[in-house]
This record gives C-alpha cells, sequence and structure tokens, in this order.
C-alpha cells in the first residue's frame, strides 16, 4: 500500500492494517503471548508478543497526546516528555513498562482494540487540508507523523508476528 497522502487513504491504512494486525494476534497462543520471542526494538534485544502491543498503544498514545497538548496550547513534547528522537529504544522500554502490568492476553488485544478508535476518531475530525497540506512538525504534515505512529508500525509488528507464528508452527 502506497503511503496515505489524503484523509481517506490514512483511514484506509489505518484500518486495513489494524484489521490484518489483529488477525495475527488471534493466532497467537496467549500462553506464548508473554515469552521473548520477537525481534526487539533495539539492536539485539528480543520482546514477547504483551511488549509489542505495548509498543503499539505506548506510540498511539503519544500520538493522543501531541493532540491533547496542542489543544490546550502547550508546547507539544516531541517525540515524548523527557526524550529526544535519538532516543526512541528508551522510549520503547518505556512503552514496556507502562503496561507491564498487564498480565492478561485478552486485556492488551482490548487495550490495542480501544486505542486504535480512539486514533482512528482523532483522524476523523481533521480535513484533509488539516491532515496533508500544511507542515505540522517540521516538514511532516499532521496525517504523516499519525501515520508513522500507527498504520506504519502496525504493519511492521504484523510482520514480525508473521515470523513468530511461522516459528511456533
Amino acid at each position: 500500500m502506497a503511503i496515505p497522502e489524503s484523509k481517506d487513504a490514512l483511514l484506509a491504512a489505518m484500518r486495513k492494517n489494524a484489521d490484518v494486525l489483529s488477525k495475527k494476534l488471534a493466532q497467537l497462543p496467549a500462553e506464548k503471548a508473554f515469552e521473548p520471542l520477537i525481534e526487539g526494538h533495539c539492536a539485539g534485544s528480543t520482546i514477547s508478543a504483551a511488549q509489542l502491543v505495548s509498543y503499539l498503544i505506548g506510540w498511539g498514545n503519544q500520538v493522543l497526546c501531541w493532540h491533547a497538548q496542542e489543544a490546550a496550547g502547550e508546547t507539544i513534547a516531541f517525540p515524548a516528555e523527557g526524550y529526544k528522537w535519538n532516543e526512541l529504544g528508551k522510549l520503547a522500554q518505556k512503552y514496556y513498562a507502562d503496561y507491564a502490568c498487564i498480565n492478561c492476553w485478552a486485556e492488551f488485544i482490548a487495550s490495542l482494540e480501544e486505542n486504535q478508535r480512539q486514533l482512528i476518531a482523532l483522524v476523523e475530525r481533521y480535513s484533509d487540508d488539516e491532515l496533508y497540506h500544511k507542515p505540522w512538525y517540521g516538514k511532516w504534515t499532521r496525517g504523516r507523523m499519525i501515520q508513522f505512529n500507527s498504520a506504519s508500525p502496525y504493519k511492521n509488528a504484523s510482520g514480525r508476528l508473521t515470523k513468530l507464528l511461522k516459528s511456533l508452527a
């Protein structure tokens, strides 16, 4: 799928990639969800499917946070409060820790699905012009920043899960 360049294309990519991801997550046996069997976000590391979902929820919530900060008239903390763009590995570790207290696979899936609904609702609030016809962060449009942290990582996570599912077969 091409990089979205419109609101409709972004929503389609988000929905399609979330649907594919959901199907992969549903195939994973719950007893394997918390075992570190997936290549991690930091070189040489391994993570569990639960941590992978934590990462997706963390970034989704970060996008929602940016928009809440903007709506409140605050300076947006990119990529996140206390982190720089060259510290994304540390930020991934934070996201894993943020959800480490969840020990039920079904709860992880439900949290991810709710996060996805919130992100779609966010996109639906904006016009095509607001999403794609003016820079929002540096050279990046709002739509591109949302896509970087929703549809793209969903697709990446699906690929990681495909490898995991093949190894378990």
